[in-house]
């Protein structure tokens, strides 16, 4: 094994194949890579995955890579790595955490549009049950928008008796949903 005297005889024979070269540098270099990898990682195992991902690289790509000096060549392939692996872990418990966020808005959109629902659902029962014409005057001001002074051009009768009939429907929709107010409030606070 102390054929290879210098890297260049090294590089050169790991890329014309030779094994015995390829097991020498893994021999010589894997330990202190793996201990320099802990650096950046404190996790033994990760490292050793890393050295061993760059072990293989330079194997199957033997032919094609340029190496000027190994030593550097190596080191530097372990910090890129473990700055690599590093990245890829906040970005995995950053789309974790977004996933279980969006699980929660989720949930909390389905529990608001179940409440909305039902309240929905109570509310347009209590207003069929307004007489006619409180129904109407409601119906047109707090439904459809319109002005108080157009209801009563539309329906023919004076302001005054538009503000009483929306006052009243007021008060009956508080008695009529009176069990639902707990409802409304919460509904109100999401």
């Amino acid at each position: 094994m102390t054929k290879f005297e210098n890297e260049f005889d090294l590089i050169t024979a790991i890329k014309d194949g030779d094994h015995n070269a390829y097991s020498y540098l893994f021999s010589k270099y894997y330990k202190d890579l793996v201990l320099y990898g802990g650096t950046i990682i404190p996790n033994q195992e990760i490292c050793e995955d890393i050295v061993q991902n760059i072990f293989i690289y330079i194997w199957e790509n033997r032919k094609n890579i340029k190496i000027d000096s190994l030593k550097s060549y190596l080191i530097r392939a372990v910090r890129n790595s473990c700055l690599d692996e590093i990245k890829h872990n906040k970005i995995m418990n950053e789309y974790s955490t977004f996933i279980l966020t969006q699980n929660n808005i989720f949930n909390n959109d389905t529990e608001e549009y179940i409440l909305y629902s039902e309240l929905n659902i109570q509310i347009q029962q209590a207003i069929q049950k307004l007489p006619v014409d409180e129904r109407t005057a409601f119906e047109m001001s707090k439904i459809k928008g319109i002005k108080y002074q157009q209801i009563a051009d539309e329906l023919n009768i004076s302001v005054r008796t538009v503000e009483v009939r929306i006052s009243k429907s007021l008060k009956r929709l508080k008695l009529l949903l009176k069990d639902f107010f707990v409802i409304l409030l919460i509904f109100t606070k999401l």
